[in-house]
């Protein structure tokens, strides 16, 4: 129960470092592009900067939590395993992230900042069960 509790912090900490460059790279995106290219559809800028958020966070998140949230836990033989199972992982926590930002950016009408809520406090917990249980099992 220790080691989970500690891989659980260490997890909390590298996933607050790939949530804060996700939130860097997703909130001036997603707030000020339209400003700056009026000519897009400006419903379509918080989806756009959701992606670049999510890329900029999966590549550092996989080093990150592959280094030291996970170490010593599991097997680390094949990368393409275990790299590929993340990928898939970060394409569940992308999911549910662009779901966050197009409902509540689109239908609620709220602010650029709302989806950062769900995406801070519900996403990481889904990821750390995907990860510990079958990532880095």
């Amino acid at each position: 129960m220790r080691e989970v509790f500690w891989q659980l912090v260490r997890f909390g900490i590298t996933g607050g470092l790939a949530t804060l460059l996700y939130a860097i790279v997703y909130w001036p995106i997603a707030t000020y592009a339209q400003k700056t290219w009026p000519l897009a559809n400006s419903a379509t800028w918080p989806v756009a900067a959701n992606l670049l958020g999510y890329l900029a966070a999966m590549l550092s998140g996989y080093v990150m939590h592959s280094k030291w949230s996970f170490r010593g836990h599991g097997r680390r033989d094949n990368l393409a395993r275990t790299g590929g199972r993340f990928f898939l992982v970060s394409l569940v926590s992308l999911g549910m992230n662009t779901f966050f930002v197009w409902l509540l950016t689109g239908p609620m009408h709220g602010p650029t900042w709302w989806p950062l809520v769900p995406i801070v406090f519900f996403t990481p917990l889904i990821t750390f069960g995907l990860n510990r249980l079958w990532v880095f099992a």
